[in-house]
C-alpha cells in the first residue's frame, strides 16, 4: 500500500494542480481521495466533443489526439498531446460543462481520474490545490482577453499563421487541419489563389505539407521562426 501511494504521489507531482503542496498535504490527498486508474488501448475514444465533463483526467503516459470541429462543421483540427496532460480543468465548472474536443488514444495510455465531487472536496480542504486551480483558469482567461488587442497581421502569411495558432489548444507540436483551400481563403478574406501561393511557399520552406483538404504541420512553433 505504501509503495502504491508513493507511485500516485510521484504521478500527481507531474501536474500543476498539485505542485507546491507539502508532502503531508499531498499524502493526505493520495490517501483520502477516490482516484480512478485506467489503461486505455491505442485507438480508443476517451470523450466526444459536446459530451458532459464530470471529472478531471490526468494523462500519465502515452499520447492522445484531440479533435475539435468548427460549429458549422466545415473544418476541424487534430492536435497530438503527450503526457503529462490534463483534461477538463476549464470545463468542469461554468456555464458550459462539456468537452470542447474529441479525445482519442493515439498510443496506449495510463490515466488517473478524479470525479467532480472529489475535486470539490479538494478545493474546500486544500488551499494550494484551490490556488493552483484558480491560477490555471485565470491564466486561460487572461490569454483570451488579450487576443482582441493583438496587432493585426501584416501579410497573408501572418494571417495564415494567426489562424493556425488561434485554433490550437497548445502552441507547439504536430497539428492537422482538415480544411478546404477555398474555406480557408473565405475565412481570411483573400483569394484562393493567393492562399494557395502562400501555403506552397510555406511548404517549400519545410514548415507544413499540403494534401487534399488537409494541411499537416509537424511543429507549429516553427511557423514563428
Amino acid at each position: 500500500m505504501v509503495n502504491s501511494n508513493l507511485k500516485i504521489y510521484d504521478s500527481l507531482l507531474q501536474f500543476t494542480l498539485f505542485q507546491g503542496m507539502s508532502h503531508n498535504d499531498l499524502m493526505e490527498v493520495v490517501t483520502h481521495t477516490k482516484i480512478g486508474f485506467h489503461k486505455i488501448p491505442s485507438g480508443k475514444k476517451l470523450f466526444s466533443q459536446g459530451e458532459n465533463c464530470h471529472q478531471l483526467t490526468f494523462l500519465l503516459s502515452g499520447t492522445i489526439d484531440t479533435i475539435q470541429q468548427a460549429d458549422n462543421k466545415a473544418y476541424d483540427v487534430t492536435e497530438r498531446m503527450s503526457a503529462p496532460f490534463l483534461i477538463g480543468t476549464e470545463h468542469l465548472f461554468g456555464i458550459n460543462q462539456q468537452y470542447p474536443c474529441t479525445y482519442s488514444a493515439a498510443t496506449p495510455l495510463h490515466l488517473i481520474t478524479i470525479d467532480k465531487q472529489e475535486v470539490i472536496l479538494l478545493l474546500e480542504t486544500q488551499l494550494v490545490f484551490r490556488l493552483n486551480m484558480l491560477n490555471l483558469i485565470a491564466t486561460t482567461t487572461q490569454r483570451l482577453l488579450r487576443q482582441p488587442w493583438r496587432s493585426a497581421p501584416h501579410s497573408l502569411r501572418d494571417s495564415i499563421v494567426r489562424f493556425f495558432f488561434a485554433h490550437c489548444h497548445y502552441p507547439a507540436g504536430h497539428k492537422t487541419f482538415h480544411i478546404r483551400m477555398q474555406q480557408l481563403a473565405d475565412i481570411l478574406h483573400y483569394s484562393r489563389l493567393d492562399v494557395s501561393r502562400a501555403l506552397n511557399i510555406m511548404q517549400a520552406d519545410g514548415l507544413l505539407s499540403l494534401h487534399r483538404s488537409r494541411i499537416e504541420i509537424p511543429m507549429l512553433e516553427r511557423l514563428l521562426m
